[in-house]
């Protein structure tokens, strides 16, 4: 390898395309046991993180709807209130949990 270069020969990039490290190298790297306990841990938040990706995005669905029907709600009562007022009712009564409109 001629150090006088600048830049780094083109050989070394061909590690990457070629396989990987693992093709160049016979043994695996030994790595010490805080760093596999480094590994784990990262690996460990990797994994909690993309559930907590997934249980967000899909309360933030959930959210979505109620907040669409909410809305939906609060204008058909809107409506319902200007009904009752153009006929001259100013109270709208609720009707009883239980009645001949749920058989």
């Amino acid at each position: 390898m001629d150090l006088s270069q600048p830049h780094p020969p083109a050989e070394l990039f061909s590690v990457c395309e070629s396989g990987g490290w693992d093709a160049r190298v016979a043994r695996p790297v030994l790595r010490t046991p805080g760093e596999v306990q480094c590994d784990e841990t990262i690996a460990d938040l990797r994994s909690r993180l993309r559930e907590a990706a997934i249980r967000a995005a899909d309360l933030h669905g959930k959210l979505d709807a109620i907040a669409t029907v909410t809305a939906n709600l609060y204008y058909e009562n809107l409506e319902l209130k200007k009904k009752a007022s153009v006929q001259g009712q100013r109270r709208i009564a609720a009707l009883p949990a239980s009645g001949p409109w749920l058989e």
